[in-house]
């Protein structure tokens, strides 16, 4: 254990935050993690407790740019407890036993510290407890996701390898909900705050006592907003670019976007894809098949500059997931004055409306295919439109997703909570 920077001697309000993920120079999560410390910190002595890989990166930021205020806790499980855990595999049972550690660790440092108040910031999986919740210590919540779930028609298109995936997900919340320890969490929070209404309904029926809706888990600073708006756009009738930004997995719907794209045969448009992941392959099957792969073309995983610039070389976002909840992705976009389509399901139904995009119905997949190709079309014969929602989303994005916005929401839930005590 570690703690950085030196403790803010001011008399303000002492919190403590369990962001498991939490790296500044990431995005999604860790994101989250980072992005709430830093926002958070302009009002209240926070001490942050994360996981012990987290270290070089956060150290490296803070050795250029200090925080005065933000103390930094390293913590992982004993080697020996641990040997299981790879990259890709064990994480939530990983974020499981890293939370019962992380309790004993806090209990020792609220008795030399007195925290007054608890925050559980990430992961945000609403069927997972937080045994901070245990502290003597008014408690929130979240933001939590993961209510969503893909439709039932949809599944048709899955590998089999891809449907034990989604049975096992829908398995691993019907017994989170069951755990003991997610209904104390429950029960002792303060506010559980979510993310999409799917998570609200799940987590309402766990009896939340009170429930705060957010616009999504993750945010844009202002350095990304002003980065973003300066990308180009294009107002005039020259052919449209689409643009997928992700990890190429079944639940993306990225297979749906390529579907669209070759059913609405908009002649000399063009279908970019960033990203890599397992369905890499079928995608670009799939693109052979239809006879689109020509104007489909796949980029990998690139760095984030160059993931923009891609981003900027285009006209429209295509995200249709099937169960994210608050992907960044939409975000960027918008702050990007590009029009977002997605499937009217889960976090991008939260973070598109009617001025910023288009939400599609997810009753089947051949009607959600055949209605996004009907808005590309009328995507690519407005230009003006696509301008037009471009600046709608920026704005909103100002309003509603900046980091500040989400800090302001954030300080007056905390002072009315601490003044209503544990």
């Amino acid at each position: 254990m570690e703690i950085s920077q030196t403790q803010n001697k001011a008399k303000r309000l002492k919190v403590l935050l369990s962001a498991y993920a939490c790296r500044p120079d990431m995005g999604s999560e860790p994101g989250v993690g980072w992005n709430m410390a830093r926002e958070l910190v302009k009002h209240y002595s926070i001490w942050v407790i994360t996981r012990e890989e987290n270290r070089f990166s956060i150290a490296s930021e803070l050795s250029q740019n200090p925080v005065p205020g933000l103390n930094v806790i390293y913590y992982d499980l004993p080697s020996w407890a641990r040997w299981w855990k790879k990259p890709s595999q064990g994480v939530h049972l990983h974020h499981y036993l890293w939370q019962i550690g992380v309790y004993f660790l806090a209990q020792k440092l609220h008795r030399e510290i007195n925290f007054d108040l608890v925050h559980h910031v990430t992961y945000g999986r609403y069927s997972a407890p937080s045994f901070l919740s245990l502290l003597p210590v008014p408690f929130i919540w979240g933001p939590v996701g993961g209510g969503e779930s893909a439709p039932a028609p949809f599944w048709q298109d899955f590998t089999f390898r891809n449907k034990i995936y989604e049975s096992l997900r829908n398995l691993a919340s019907w017994v989170g909900e069951r755990d003991p320890f997610v209904h104390l969490t429950v029960k002792r929070s303060k506010v559980a705050i979510v993310a999409t209404p799917e998570t609200s309904l799940r987590v309402s029926a766990l009896g939340a006592k009170r429930i705060e809706v957010i616009f999504g888990q993750t945010g844009v600073n202002q350095q990304e907003l002003a980065q973003l708006g300066q990308l180009p756009v294009q107002s005039s009738q020259t052919p449209i670019r689409f643009v997928s930004i992700g990890r190429l997995l079944h639940w993306k719907g990225f297979h749906l976007g390529i579907r669209a794209f070759a059913q609405a045969n908009l002649q000399e448009s063009e279908y970019w894809i960033v990203g890599d992941g397992a369905e890499r392959q079928r995608l670009e099957a799939l693109t052979q098949e239809l006879q689109i792969a020509d104007r489909v073309r796949f980029f990998g995983n690139l760095p984030r500059e160059k993931t923009l610039q891609k981003l900027g070389e285009c006209d429209v976002l295509v995200h249709p997931s099937l169960h994210d909840f608050s992907p960044t992705v939409c975000l960027e976009a918008m702050a990007a004055n590009r029009p977002v389509i997605c499937l009217d399901l889960g976090g991008p139904a939260t973070q598109i409306t009617e001025e910023t995009g288009f939400k599609v119905a997810a009753h089947t997949p051949e009607q959600a295919v055949t209605d996004m190709a009907k808005v590309m079309v009328d995507l690519a014969s407005e230009p003006k439109m696509r301008v037009r929602m471009g600046q709608a989303g920026r704005q909103r994005i100002s309003q509603l997703y900046s980091w500040e916005m989400k800090g302001k929401f954030l300080k007056e839930l905390y002072t009315e909570i601490v003044q209503q005590g544990v």
